[in-house]
């Protein structure tokens, strides 16, 4: 592809060869002079100077070290033109098509299936499930009876959305299964990773709003509720009846305790445990720092003692106070 090809698509101003035509696209380390790459942050403007690509995506900031080159694309957001460079690319370049509903799918007569959705090799779409316009399921996806997914969804391989929830009543030291009576809805524009698990709601549904990105393995309990355009990295938990709000990130790993309120904009950084609502935007971090183990041991050590240690001090501090007052 031309880079004057991809300027007359995406915009961004372009200087040097416009008839420069680029091979693939390629971190700027390894990019060579028919590839195209990109520089979205600052400290890796030493990777710029050594990089072989033959044109570069950069801020404005940037122009000046880059006029040596044999081409360039300025703009005022590198990392959103690199996005939507990739999918350009990846229409300009798709493969063709095979048939819109796999031979191996199975797809209930009671499923509504848009005419433009695609269905994958060995998916299952169960009675009453709905699939909107646009939407793509890789292959081995599951979407359960009656569970609803919007337009233009992504849902990668192994995928099971409607799964019964966690529910069971204890009962003379047995369990007695709750039935799960709710679905799954999800909104338009959603993507979900590989392996990921999305479970029915017990009487309500589960619900994904619109534009929520879900990374592989994630679990997803049931009657939980992700607001729009929310993103979640790989093997991230959520328990049943938590309320995660709109544009909010939790990183890989992380828990949030069911029952739970996390609101708008709230971020929660990698491998902590949300044990309590955040009602306040912001980053959140929950975790013990990684030490050797012996050091590690020694401070496990002590914090079983802050409990003890506190009532000591509280009463150190009224001893203090009342020979004050004497």
């Amino acid at each position: 592809m031309s880079l004057r090809v991809i300027v007359d698509a995406l915009g961004g101003r372009l200087l040097g060869n416009a008839d420069l035509l680029i091979r693939s696209l390629a971190p700027l380390q390894t990019a060579a002079p028919d590839q195209i790459s990109f520089l979205s942050h600052a400290r890796y403007q030493s990777q710029l100077a050594q990089s072989a690509a033959g044109c570069v995506i950069v801020h404005p900031a940037f122009e000046t070290q880059v006029l040596s080159r044999e081409a360039a694309i300025i703009t005022d957001d590198p990392y959103l033109y690199f996005a939507r460079l990739t999918q350009l690319w990846k229409r300009h370049h798709a493969d063709s098509r095979g048939p819109r509903i796999h031979p191996s799918a199975v797809v209930d007569p009671q499923a509504v299936v848009a005419d433009d959705a695609q269905i994958g090799p060995q998916c299952v779409v169960e009675r009453g499930a709905v699939i909107g316009a646009g939407t793509v399921l890789k292959s081995r996806v599951t979407v359960g009876e009656n569970c609803s997914l919007g337009a233009r969804c992504i849902v990668h391989a192994g995928v099971v959305i409607g799964a019964d929830g966690f529910g069971f009543a204890p009962h003379q030291g047995q369990w007695v299964k709750i039935e799960q009576l709710g679905a799954v809805r999800i909104g338009d524009d959603v993507e979900i990773g590989a392996n990921t698990c999305i479970d029915r709601g017990a009487l309500e549904d589960t619900v994904i709003e619109n534009g929520v990105k879900l990374d592989n393995l994630i679990q997803i309990g049931h009657n939980v509720h992700v607001g729009a355009h929310t993103a979640m990295a790989g093997c991230v938990g959520v328990a049943g009846s938590a309320r995660i709000g709109a544009h909010c990130t939790v990183g890989g790993g992380a828990v949030v305790l069911g029952h739970l309120t996390l609101a708008d904009h709230v971020h929660i950084s990698a491998a902590s445990v949300v044990t309590r609502s955040i009602l306040q935007p912001g980053q959140y971090t929950g975790m013990f720092p990684l030490d050797s183990n012996a050091n590690w041991e020694k401070n496990a050590a002590s914090l079983k003692q802050l409990s003890r240690l506190r009532e000591r001090i509280k009463a150190l501090e009224t001893e203090i106070q009342n020979n004050k007052e004497i």
